[in-house]
């Protein structure tokens, strides 16, 4: 099974306190994006020290990677968790990187899991992924390979492309639900409509062995299911 990414990612806010706030707190964004930090930190500061939670957020990234202002991963920490506080699914997910990474707190493998599970329940498909990587290898948790899938299947839903690969593994190699090729080459093509080139080969290989006849209907279920993702319609049943 591949190893899976735990950095924190760059996702959008969605709380919304205000349209000036929101408005501000995009212009703030662009000006990080392009590198005018100190334009960005002066607006993100402006609406953190307000309460706006997708800004302590923003602020927070800025101080975890060291853009514009000096690293310091314990600053991240304590804004991220300001905007915990305030229900926000994005910090909640980057704190529980930085426990589970040790960077800026005490390293807590199951304060990170409790993390992702309050982001999960917010529907947030990298928290999700994470949850499935932990369950998959027992990090910070009983090793369940059931419980990692049903986790994997949720980020799936939701198009995150590494979960959709790692199910087809678990299929493929038969952890926690039986062997099913058919089942691989489904999440395989998947992902791979996504662009994950790793899925790519290993759909080649499922492939190798399976029927004309199986790779074709194999794949009309794929194309269904992923048109369902893309619409937002789809929904795991246990069956695929």
């Amino acid at each position: 099974m591949i190893k899976p990414n735990f950095k924190s990612l760059l996702l959008a806010s969605t709380l919304i306190l205000s349209p000036l706030a929101n408005a501000s707190l995009e212009d703030a964004q662009l000006a990080a994006n392009e590198g005018r930090f100190e334009e960005a930190l002066h607006e993100f500061n402006y609406l953190a020290d307000r309460g706006y939670a997708p800004a302590m957020y923003e602020l927070a990234k800025m101080y975890e990677g060291g853009f514009g202002v000096q690293r310091d991963y314990r600053k991240a920490a304590e804004l991220y968790e300001k905007a915990v506080k305030k229900v926000h699914a994005d910090s909640m997910f980057a704190l529980g990187v930085l426990y589970q990474e040790g960077k800026g707190v005490k390293l807590d493998k199951e304060k990170a899991i409790s993390l992702y599970e309050m982001a999960s329940q917010k529907n947030h498909p990298a928290a999700q992924f994470n949850l499935g990587v932990m369950y998959a290898i027992g990090e910070g948790v009983i090793q369940d390979y059931r419980t990692a899938l049903s986790w994997y299947q949720k980020a799936a839903a939701n198009n995150f492309t590494l979960a959709q690969f790692n199910m087809a593994l678990m299929y493929y190699e038969g952890l926690g639900v039986p062997k099913n090729l058919e089942k691989s080459y489904i999440w395989n093509t998947i992902a791979e409509y996504n662009g994950n080139m790793d899925a790519s080969h290993s759909r080649k290989l499922d492939e190798r062995n399976m029927m004309p006849a199986e790779i074709e209907a194999a794949k009309e279920k794929a194309d269904a299911i992923y048109a369902k993702i893309q619409a937002g319609l789809y929904a795991p049943d246990g069956r695929l």
